[in-house]
């Protein structure tokens, strides 16, 4: 019998992932909520969305399943429309927790303090912001709600807390009111932190090392990590250069990890839920450093599982979502080593060239494994994108397979030479030469803090 699966904000590339997941041919995938309206509108109208997403379950022959790879708001309506529908969900609560960067410290002090750096929560719109600050420089500012390091600054000075301040005062209220909108389906609200809300900021010390992130689930009680997936970092060591499986991190350390997350995810009381959790080990202290915990599968390992286990990781979301236990992965894949690059611009200039659909093509016939994503159009100012880290404009995604890592960054530079991006200015880029390239571990890996 086909299960109807509902997936907020589809868009086709995360369709054609979806249709990889063992036994797909016995789903039948719905949108729930646009793409637009869910990924980088100018504003987030929750009561309309929330509306919208009800019109449509309600109208349909089955719900078997609501599931959402997207940040905020997305992972906060899952556990509300689950709840309202009668399916197996993780509580709000619980995802808030999530959600809110200051309550993830808060959590983590009490539940893993040997992993939690130092931490303050701000108030932008206060009188004395200065007057106000705890920490000493250097530190990371970022809101408490956001993502993909939008609004994150490293602040060295006084003069940077201002303006970085400043800038967060102006633009906070993207993800602040639809996060305290959102706060109004809490059942327990007593259970979550009494001091911070969307338009909280939490600065933090530095933490650095090399940075993984552990995919995994929670069912019923019980946690379980699937995966670890290594992040590399650009030259400035902010911006994410690339995502590589699996993991060449010591198996003691991987094994640290997964107690520490399981013994953080009780305590917040996440449940039937995937996750993904970002850990730093700095090897020189032999530290682990929680980053950061999301309650969803990272989108951007979709494609890297696909090439090297065979199948897309959206198949755990499926998988949970409909109360089962995930059997995940599996070596099905073509190669035994698999990666999603960023090429980035290190400033801002105008595009004059991008790659065309013959050029594309020709690739894709030479690397069959390749799954690429412009985000650039000629004519456009770097500027122009949204959703950028606060030093780098990310022009594009590259996921390719390869045997080992050296094979893997030739056929990203091979790649990108051939895709031949050009614009107005010379600027530096992530991917002109190897040594360019990061690899891991990297020859020094100074502090570094991520948004």
């Amino acid at each position: 019998m086909t299960q109807h699966i509902f997936v907020i904000g589809l868009d086709e590339f995360n369709l054609q992932e979806l249709r990889t997941v063992r036994n797909a041919d016995e789903y039948e995938f719905h949108g729930l909520v646009g793409y637009d309206t869910l990924v980088l509108p100018d504003t987030y109208d929750m009561d309309a969305i929330m509306a919208e997403a009800r019109a449509v379950l309600n109208a349909a022959p089955a719900v078997d399943a609501i599931i959402g790879h997207w940040d905020f708001p997305t992972t906060s309506m899952l556990p509300i429309l689950r709840r309202e529908y009668g399916l197996p969900t993780s509580s709000l609560e619980s995802v808030l927790y999530c959600e809110n960067k200051y309550w993830n410290r808060v959590a983590g002090r009490q539940a893993l303090p040997e992993c939690t750096p130092e931490f303050q929560g701000l108030d932008p719109f206060s009188d004395d912001p200065v007057g106000d600050l705890k920490m000493e420089y250097p530190f990371w500012l970022k809101p408490a709600v956001s993502f993909s390091s939008y609004l994150g600054f490293k602040i060295e000075n006084e003069s940077q807390y201002r303006e970085a301040m400043a800038t967060i005062r102006d633009n906070i209220q993207v993800f602040s009111e639809p996060f305290d909108n959102i706060m109004q389906y809490s059942c327990n609200p007593a259970a979550l932190p009494d001091s911070g809300n969307g338009a909280t900021c939490v600065a933090e010390a530095l933490i650095g090392g090399h940075l993984c992130t552990l995919e995994g689930y929670v069912h019923r009680g019980e946690t379980h990590v699937y995966a670890i997936i290594d992040s590399l970092r650009s030259s400035n060591n902010v911006s994410f250069f690339s995502y590589q499986y699996p993991s060449h991190l010591p198996e003691g350390i991987k094994e640290r990890m997964c107690r520490n997350a399981a013994t953080i995810l009780e305590h917040i009381g996440l449940d039937n839920s995937p996750f993904n959790m970002e850990i730093f080990w700095d090897e020189a202290q032999d530290k682990l450093w929680l980053l950061e915990i999301n309650p969803r599968i990272s989108k951007s390992h979709c494609p890297i599982f696909e090439i090297a286990t065979g199948t897309s990781h959206h198949e755990v979301a499926i998988d949970i979502a409909l109360g089962k236990r995930p059997d995940f992965p599996r070596p099905e894949g073509h190669y035994p080593m698999a990666g999603k690059f960023m090429p980035r611009v290190f400033g801002d200039t105008r595009v004059t060239r991008v790659p065309s659909a013959n050029e594309i093509e020709a690739l894709y016939r030479r690397y069959p494994d390749l799954r690429l994503s412009i985000a650039v159009e000629e004519g456009m100012m770097l500027s122009e994108l949204r959703a950028q880290d606060s030093y780098s404009y990310e022009i594009g995604d590259v996921f390719i397979g390869a045997e080992n890592e050296t094979a893997l960054h030739e056929k990203f530079r091979h790649i990108m030479a051939t895709l031949d991006f050009r614009f107005a200015d010379v600027l530096p880029t992530n991917y002109g030469s190897l040594d360019d390239m990061p690899h891991f571990p990297p020859p020094e890996m100074p502090l570094q803090a991520h948004g």
